[in-house]
């Protein structure tokens, strides 16, 4: 009787789980702060598709592209915390960001919920095979030697950041060419307009195994398996150019806990499956699947590491 009186006297009880179950009632959105055809774009659509699928909803990918990737995580921030918008969160919009971008829209602590870092992927040094350059050492020869480009998908990107941590180890310098997106600075690349970038290992394998493009490269503590014929930089000589990406989900600040704790389990369970680890091998990504609370914490220490690495390098953006 007890009971029965508690539920009538609060019908609140009984409507916060009901909303809660009822999530989600419609489709969901997946903003990739980048052009289509990068490894944050070819990830976050295979996100979609998997959460479609665990979710009952349809999950649309949103392409908003530019200014290095804040522009779409900068919407995703404003985006009202009901559930139906997710960002994917990458070392530059996240990490990086915060230490090169003076008036940053966002605040990628504040303004997010960490759900779970999905897969890793070391930046990789590539160069034009119209420039002759194949090899760590013979890229600081023909820069001190002469003047030469490189090119990204913006100011404060990991691609950039990455060729700016190897030119201040090197002691060399470069003129930085930006672009819209990866994509656009590999066409230069391609062409010899540029001779030198940086991009993760999803995007370069086939235009490396196509001869298109030359990995001089892997800015990690250990060679690709995916490329395990390109050295790492650091057996190169120099040790410090660590460069390695991280691609995960996030949501604006203030989603439902309920909301963000399934998301996060549906991601893991995704991750522990041999079907997807297989698929994520197949696209050349290195899984990852930390916790929530694991994420926040990555991703703070990361935005430490990295702010004394832009300051160290002097990179600015206006």
């Amino acid at each position: 009787m007890l009971h029965r009186r508690l539920l009538l006297a609060s019908p609140t009880i009984l409507a916060l789980p009901a909303r809660a179950q009822a999530w989600p009632s419609r489709p969901v959105r997946i903003i990739v702060p980048y052009p289509a055809g990068q490894s944050a774009d070819i990830l976050g659509r295979v996100m979609a598709e998997q959460l479609t699928k665990a979710l009952g909803q349809q999950v649309i990918v949103e392409n908003k592209p530019g200014a290095g990737g804040t522009i779409g995580v900068d919407v995703a921030a404003k985006a009202a915390p009901d559930g139906y918008t997710l960002v994917i969160i990458t070392i530059s919009t996240h990490i990086i960001a915060p230490a090169v971008y003076p008036k940053l829209p966002y605040d990628p602590v504040k303004d997010f919920a960490a759900i779970a870092n999905v897969a890793q992927t070391p930046q990789t040094l590539i160069t034009s095979p119209k420039s002759g350059i194949g090899s760590v050492k013979e890229l600081i020869e023909k820069a001190r030697g002469g003047d030469l480009n490189f090119g990204s998908s913006g100011n404060g990107s990991a691609a950039h950041l990455a060729v700016e941590l190897m030119l201040y180890a090197a002691g060399i310098r470069m003129t930085h060419v930006p672009f819209k997106g990866n994509a656009d600075a590999q066409m230069a690349l391609q062409s010899g307009d540029i001779q030198l970038m940086a991009d993760a290992v999803p995007a370069i394998v086939g235009p490396i195994r196509a001869g298109r493009v030359t990995a001089i490269g892997i800015c990690d503590h250990k060679r690709s398996a995916y490329l395990p014929d390109v050295p790492t930089v650091a057996e190169q000589g120099y040790p410090y150019v660590i460069a390695v990406g991280s691609i995960g989900l996030g949501a604006p600040a203030g989603t439902p806990a309920p909301i963000l704790d399934r998301l996060a389990a549906e991601v893991q369970r995704m991750l522990a499956e041999p079907a997807m680890v297989d698929r994520l091998k197949t696209l050349y990504f290195v899984p990852a699947g930390e916790s929530r609370g694991g994420y926040s914490d990555f991703i703070a220490s990361e935005i430490v590491r990295w702010r004394t690495i832009v300051q160290v390098a002097g990179v600015k953006v206006e």
